[in-house]
């Protein structure tokens, strides 16, 4: 069975290679950038080089499915790049061809705040896709990057969705009927996703879980159930939202980039973000057969297992990580 997992942000090591591999995970999608300025990420994908170079046994570059066929057949895990926020491009569309070329296949339009392109879902008010954004989404669709709404706001969401002329994907999040945060995505968005070819990759990360930390295999993958129910199951994939061995430092930074001055400074009383602790049955990227047991045990057949498990992510790799027909 072909596992991707379409959202990964783990401290990159050779026990987190090693426990890809022993997950049986055969793509994840990395982000290479959160706040990033275009150089800071040119250097993100140095160090990327560097990995390639130095665990090529475990793990190889990937820029469309063939990619991910290969490596699945020479037992490696493909990696695929992402970028966070629209940060790497700064104000200039054509970087988006240019990080195309160096093998970034997803970005999303905003992180949790107003962008140049679209609104975040932390912001009080949403205005939607901006002149600016339009104009990267035609490029996106152009080249063949993805357009990912994760951490954007509902209208913007729904914006990007209409305005694309190629599938979008919310590549980490979950239904807000099933956790109501700020994250999670309510049925309008989910339907209208579906409605226009799209993906939604399922998260574990805690915050996003109903009950958090504590959330039961059975309550996760009965959760898929229902939104396989609302969507259609070959709309459904996995994005765990894994940051493995991430000390807080690297949470600051996520949440806070550089738009915000140090909780330590300004005696916020968040000064030390914790990672919150994944559900027992989640803990690393060696725990996918297990979630492919859930799924199992909460009625989806097994062809649907697989097509969760990573069929429709590569499916819908092969159709949008290539120019525009």
């Amino acid at each position: 069975m072909l596992t991707i997992d379409a959202l990964q942000y783990s401290n990159w090591s050779r026990a987190v290679f090693d426990a890809m591999r022993r997950g049986g995970l055969d793509c994840a999608h990395v982000t290479i950038a959160y706040h990033e300025t275009c150089v800071e990420t040119l250097r993100n994908i140095g160090a990327w080089n560097r990995l390639f170079e130095l665990h090529g046994d475990l793990i190889m570059r990937a820029g469309c499915a063939e990619d991910i066929n290969a490596a699945a057949a020479a037992g490696k895990t493909a990696i695929v790049f992402g970028f966070q926020n629209c940060s790497p491009i700064e104000d200039d569309y054509a970087l988006v061809e240019i990080f195309h070329a160096l093998g970034v296949r997803f970005m999303q339009l905003s992180y949790n705040n107003q962008s140049p392109l679209a609104a975040g879902c932390y912001e009080a008010r949403d205005s939607g896709v901006t002149k600016f954004g339009k104009q990267v989404i035609d490029e996106m669709n152009r080249v063949g990057m993805v357009i990912d709404m994760s951490h954007s706001a509902e209208r913007s969401t729904l914006d990007a969705i209409d305005y694309s002329s190629r599938p979008i994907a919310i590549t980490h999040a979950n239904p807000s009927s099933f956790a109501d945060v700020p994250r999670n995505k309510s049925d309008a968005v989910l339907k209208a996703l579906a409605g226009r070819g799209g993906m939604l990759g399922l998260s574990l990360y805690p915050p996003h879980l109903k009950h958090g930390s504590v959330c039961t295999r059975e309550s996760f993958c009965t959760m898929a159930a229902r939104t396989a129910e609302l969507m259609g199951v070959e709309h459904l994939g996995i994005g765990s939202d894994l940051c493995s061995n991430q000390p807080a430092a690297v949470l600051a930074w996520m949440r806070d980039g550089r738009w915000r001055k140090p909780a330590a400074v300004d005696g916020a009383a968040d000064a030390a973000p914790q990672w919150p602790p994944q559900p027992a049955w989640f803990e690393s990227a060696a725990d996918y057969p297990g979630l492919a047991d859930g799924l199992a045990q909460a009625g989806f057949s097994a062809a649907e297992v697989e097509r969760v498990m990573g069929q429709n992510w590569l499916d819908f790799f092969a159709r949008s990580f290539g120019p525009a027909a």
